[in-house]
């Protein structure tokens, strides 16, 4: 007896092995997972991965389809690259796709996760997320802002008129401008004079080589943060923060204690000092909060503004008869007696609208939406998604598809004439340069009217001319590596000042 129980006990495990496959197979034929590119043990799809990202995808999604499932170390990913798949998650199902990942930068550099960004889904979210657009970049506040903005893009016209005829780097020029339009916005005028001018744009280009690069913890939890510290993503991201921490901290002081500075507006570190003080809110705001929302204005703001009028600059350079018809638009105008656009003169400009309608197209500057975290189970066109599924949308490849834009890569500012776009709402899910649903940009409004306003004052105040020897066909138009749709090589030009004298002409 006791030979056959130490036997039975030998063969179980052969017994119950087939019956636990069998089970298994079974189990896994019931769901219709999407398809996915073949992985290696560990990093699964991870070494399938260059850069940009954007286009990487997009190749892959070409062979296995637009909804495709990659397995990115211990984290599922979808990424959806049919404006059909993009609808359900961001409208259809945008209550249950609206949440954020835990990312392990992000984190640290929002306090863990103060701000609007990058918070995860919740009743804070829905606060903070209110706070935004009642008191922050509601259409009056942007409206207060018109003053700087004007005053800022008219001491650009006259740096640029006072300098010699040679080239100029125009997303340099463009990033300058505005870090200080949005200084000027979030800190006063005297706040950024008391301290170095370009400081914060500094700290912002560290903090975008880190969230662009990579930290193993985003992608292997458990273990990940070992390796970020001996490969020294961690140390990165302390500087970081400590830099933003000190930034903010000293900022606010200076609110609070102003020594005789007198600040020339109601600006948005005072609209959020205020509803601290008065307890107005439903959240306790503490200068962590504020800080935290600042990073995101700040690492949203100034950056992405810049890429996309860069981008708009190098298509108008691209294509002369564009470029012609733009400036014959804004200089139509009789601006004689101001000799500059003035926000109230943009809803003129039909065809400057386009003109930055085409350019988001073909350049959104989040080529990749900001990752989601889905919290239930949802079918998307007959695939099982299943919760804690981190989910990709690829706007670039979305807004490039030849079954929603006819010549997808060509620039050609005359499609939205006929097409009634919305960059907010409606039905049209293959045009997704801010996202949609919840998540959707908050500061949209806000860079609209800044990259209009900036780009027709360049368009009416200069003609603009490639270096000597150069010509259109010169003008390299490949992407830097990183989530931000980087122009790889900059775009350098000569601005020829336009005289007015009831003529279009330039001397």
């Amino acid at each position: 007896m006791e030979v056959f129980s130490y036997s039975f006990i030998l063969l179980l495990p052969l017994i119950l092995l087939p019956l636990y496959f069998f089970i298994k197979f079974n189990h896994q034929n019931k769901h219709n997972n999407p398809p996915s590119p073949p992985k290696l043990p560990i990093i699964g799809n991870l070494h399938q991965l260059g850069k940009p990202p954007h286009r990487i995808l997009h190749e892959l999604s070409q062979k296995y389809g637009p909804i495709m499932l990659l397995q990115l170390g211990s984290i599922p990913t979808l990424v959806i690259t049919s404006a059909e798949a993009a609808e359900q998650v961001l409208k259809t199902h945008d209550l249950d796709f609206c949440n954020r990942p835990p990312l392990a930068g992000p984190k640290r550099l929002t306090y863990n996760y103060l701000d609007i960004i990058f918070c995860p889904y919740s009743e804070y979210w829905i606060e903070m997320r209110k706070i935004c657009a009642l008191q922050l970049f509601s259409v009056k506040r942007v409206q207060s802002f018109a003053v700087i903005r004007e005053e800022e893009v008219s001491a650009m016209m006259d740096s640029i008129s006072s300098n010699s005829t040679d080239p100029i780097d125009v997303y340099k020029m463009l990033v300058s401008l505005t870090d200080k339009i949005l200084s000027r916005v979030a800190f006063g005028k005297s706040s950024r004079d008391h301290f170095s001018e370009g400081r914060l744009h500094q700290i912002l280009n560290e903090v975008l080589a880190v969230t662009d690069g990579f930290s193993a913890s985003d992608y292997f939890p458990s273990v990940g943060w070992i390796l970020d510290r001996i490969t020294g993503v961690h140390g990165r991201i302390e500087k970081c923060f400590h830099a933003f921490d000190e930034f903010f901290q000293q900022i606010i002081d200076l609110h609070l204690n102003p020594e005789g500075h007198k600040l020339e507006h109601e600006d948005l570190i005072g609209v959020l000092l205020k509803i601290k003080e008065d307890g107005t809110s439903a959240v306790r705001l503490t200068n962590d909060h504020i800080k935290a929302i600042l990073a995101d204005i700040f690492v949203g703001g100034v950056d992405s503004s810049a890429v996309t009028m860069n981008w708009a600059m190098t298509e108008l350079m691209k294509n002369p008869g564009e470029m012609k018809k733009v400036q014959d638009e804004i200089r139509s105008h009789d601006l004689r007696m101001k000799g500059k656009i003035e926000e109230s003169d943009l809803h003129q400009f039909l065809y400057l609208k386009m003109v930055v309608k085409e350019s988001l197209r073909l350049h959104p500057p989040a080529a990749l939406l900001l990752p989601r975290e889905n919290t239930k189970h949802h079918v998307i066109d007959g695939y099982d998604v299943y919760p804690k599924t981190r989910i990709l949308i690829n706007a670039w490849a979305i807004m490039r598809d030849p079954k929603y834009w006819d010549k997808p890569d060509e620039f050609i500012p005359e499609r939205f004439e006929n097409r009634l776009i919305d960059y907010s709402g409606g039905q049209n899910f293959d045009f997704l340069p801010f996202g949609r649903g919840r998540r959707i940009c908050p500061g949209m409004n806000m860079a609209l009217i800044s990259i209009e306003l900036i780009l027709a004052n360049l368009l009416y105040s200069f003609n603009w001319e490639l270096p000597e020897g150069m010509k259109k066909e010169d003008i390299n138009t490949e992407e830097s590596s990183g989530l931000s749709a980087h122009k790889k090589f900059p775009l350098e030009l000569v601005p020829i000042k336009y005289i007015y004298d009831g003529k279009l002409i330039s001397l």
